[in-house]
This record gives C-alpha cells, structure tokens and sequence, in this order.
C-alpha cells in the first residue's frame, strides 16, 4: 500500500556544492521520496547536463573550498531560499526515514544532529559565550528563513572557533547563539534533535531507531545508502589497469 506524501510547501529542500554533484543530486532525489517540498534547489556554480525533474538550479560562484563553503552558508544562502524553512542536505547526509517527521520540528529556527559530548580536557568549539555547553548543530539541518538572513542582518562578524576552523554551524550554534536568541529565535535541544538526525554514536540516540535525517556513515548510519559516480568508479578502474603499465615501462627504460 502506497503511504500518502508529506506535504511540507513552507520548506525548500536544498544543498549548496561545487563537488560530488551526481552524489549531491542523488541525495536531494532521495529526500524527495515520500515528501512534496515547496521547492527543491541545487545550488552550484555550474548547470548539470542532466537535472532531474522537480529539482531547480540555482547559480553561486564557485565553492572554492571548505572555507567558501562556511560563508555562503551563513552569509548568502537566504538569497535561494523563497520558503519559511530550509532543508539543508548533502552528498554525505539526507533524509532517511521521511515517516519520522515530526511537525515540532518547526518549533525551531534551527535543528540538527546532536553533537558528542567533548573529551575532558580537549581544547573545543561545543560552547557559548558563557561556557555553556552546546550539544546541537550539524550543517544537515532545518533553518528557518529568519535565521538565515540574521547574520548579514545583525552584521555578525566571521571568524574561525577556538580550533581554527570556520565551521559555520560552530558560528551559529555556539558562538552566535546567545544573539539567535536574544533575537527570539530558538535552537532545538538535544530531546528534540535526537530525533531529527544522527551524526555521531553517541549515547543520547541509543532510544531511536529511526532519524529523519543522517550525516556521515557512522554506527548505526553505516547502513545507509552511499551514492557514487559511475564514472569515478570506472575511471579508478582504469587507473589500476593502466598504473602497473607505466610502472613496467618505467622500470625497463
């Protein structure tokens, strides 16, 4: 028997990348099944050849980088988004179990995966700027249209976490977090998140066996589909032919 869609017209489905494209659009086409979004976007810097039906292309410059990436999530994603929430997937990361939505879910301005605990002593970014430990985050997540145009709003400056890094969801869960809620926005608890996605094995999620999102092939996730290029695939298989080749010729010159 055919489950009846979800229908959710005030998210748009999305995922911003200038790499693993064919992996990227398999995994909006996944989270598609069994959801009617509002929209669907890919947001890159180039048109694929071949679109599938339902999903819209939207331009960017190039993501150069992890760092490219980390900004124009925080600073330029609202531009795409014509919806009341966003939500984010990526190649690595998607819906799985789209029977888990839950309609709490839009309680939130933000919701992600729940983050591990740090390891006592370690130098970490799971923190606000009060100390207060922060256990949700994770760029697969829900975001609502407010969230996402406050950073260039509320003029927040860019800047790398205690490790260095420009983890934008470091910068908007932890480090920014007392201004989303100083602004009236909420950031899902771990109670909440737990069920949303799963990242990281930890023992919070042990209690739910079905996520509606995953990030990574960890633990449980490992089970999950994992989507290639058929023609990376065959392109390494080439490569193993053709390398001891060369190496032969190398040898005998």
């Amino acid at each position: 028997m055919n489950r009846e869609k979800l229908k959710l017209p005030n998210v748009t489905l999305a995922a911003m990348s200038s790499v693993k494209i064919y992996e990227t659009i398999k995994a909006l086409e996944y989270s598609m099944q069994g959801i009617e979004f509002g929209e669907v976007v890919l947001i890159t810097h180039r048109k694929p050849l071949t679109l599938p039906r339902g999903i819209t292309y939207k331009h960017t410059a190039k993501l150069t980088d992890i760092d490219c990436f980390n900004y124009k999530m925080v600073y330029e994603l609202a531009d795409y988004i014509d919806t009341d929430y966003v939500l984010l997937v990526h190649a690595d990361g998607f819906v799985i179990h789209p029977e888990s939505w839950r309609d709490e879910f839009l309680q939130y301005d933000y919701i992600g995966a729940p983050w591990p605990l740090p390891k006592p002593g370690t130098v970490h970014s799971y923190h606000d700027v009060y100390g207060n430990l922060c256990r949700v985050g994770n760029s697969v997540s829900l975001r609502s249209k407010k969230l996402l145009e406050f950073p260039k709003r509320a003029g927040l400056v860019w800047e790398k976490d205690e490790e260095g890094f420009f983890n934008e969801d470091i910068f908007l869960c932890c480090r920014n977090k007392h201004r989303i809620e100083e602004a009236g926005m909420r950031i899902a608890p771990i109670e909440a998140a737990k069920y949303f996605g799963h990242e990281h094995p930890i023992p919070e999620i042990e209690d739910v066996d079905a996520p509606f999102t995953f990030h990574k092939w960890r633990g449980k996730n490992a089970g999950y589909p994992c989507f290639e290029n058929p023609w990376g695939r065959r392109w390494r298989k080439f490569k193993d032919v053709v390398r001891p080749l060369l190496f032969w010729r190398h040898l005998h010159r």
